[in-house]
This record gives structure tokens, C-alpha cells and sequence, in this order.
């Protein structure tokens, strides 16, 4: 499922800081900040998504978030992938190194980066 924009500002917000109230998340924004109000229905909104779960300490309701954001991430780009590159990561990826005008030097070590981290994720499910 994906998040407006408002939604994923909050989530940001949330997943920087672990935790917090209705308060906590306000003092997360940069420069004007939007109402108490709208951010409590934000909230709202995101435990009806399953994005995040409060509980009461005293009046205060505290919220945190039920999805990592590397879940969500991943999530995101897969869908991004499949949308915009026919489901080709090579696709994108050589889309952004034209539109970027990368260097052959750094389209390799990009690759490196994309074949360690491959490697990583396969040697760590393989100690599951």
C-alpha cells in the first residue's frame, strides 16, 4: 500500500525517532509545521493502514511504527521498478546512469556495491 505524501512526511518523522506523541512528531518538522490536528488524523489514518499502533501512557497517546522502513522501501522500489522498468532493475539502472551521466568507473563500483550487498543478503538468509 503507499502512503501520501503527508503519510510518509510522519512516517519519516516516526521511524527517526523510534517513538513518540502527537507532540514529538510536530517538533520532527523543518520549517512550518502543520496543525496538531491534522497530524493526529494523519496518525489516525496510518493505524487504520496498519502503518502504526499507539498506546496510552497517562492522556498521552504514544505511537510507534508497525512497518520498518526498509520494508516499506523495498516495497516502494519494487513497485517503482515494476512500473516505470517492466520489472528490469538493469533497466533502471541504466536509465539512471544515463540521465545522471555517470562515468564508466562509477557504473562499476555501483556494480561492485549491487553484487557485495547481493552476496550479504544471500550469505545472511542462508543463517536463518
Amino acid at each position: 500500500m503507499q502512503l501520501t505524501k503527508a503519510e510518509e512526511q510522519i512516517m519519516q518523522i516516526l521511524w527517526n525517532i523510534g517513538e513518540g506523541s502527537v507532540q514529538d512528531i510536530l517538533k520532527g518538522f523543518e520549517g512550518s509545521k502543520p496543525a496538531r490536528t491534522t497530524v493526529a488524523t494523519i496518525l489516525s489514518i496510518l493505524e487504520n493502514k496498519e502503518f502504526v499502533q499507539h498506546r496510552s501512557e497517562g492522556r498521552t497517546n504514544i505511537y510507534y511504527s508497525l512497518v520498518s522502513k526498509d520494508a516499506y522501501s523495498k516495497k516502494q522500489l519494487f513497485g517503482f521498478v515494476k512500473d516505470y522498468f517492466n520489472g528490469s532493475f538493469s533497466s533502471m539502472v541504466s536509465f539512471f546512469a544515463k540521465e545522471t551521466n555517470l562515468s564508466l568507473e562509477e557504473v562499476d563500483q555501483l556494480m561492485k556495491e549491487t553484487k557485495k550487498a547481493l552476496e550479504e543478503e544471500d550469505s545472511n538468509e542462508g543463517k536463518l
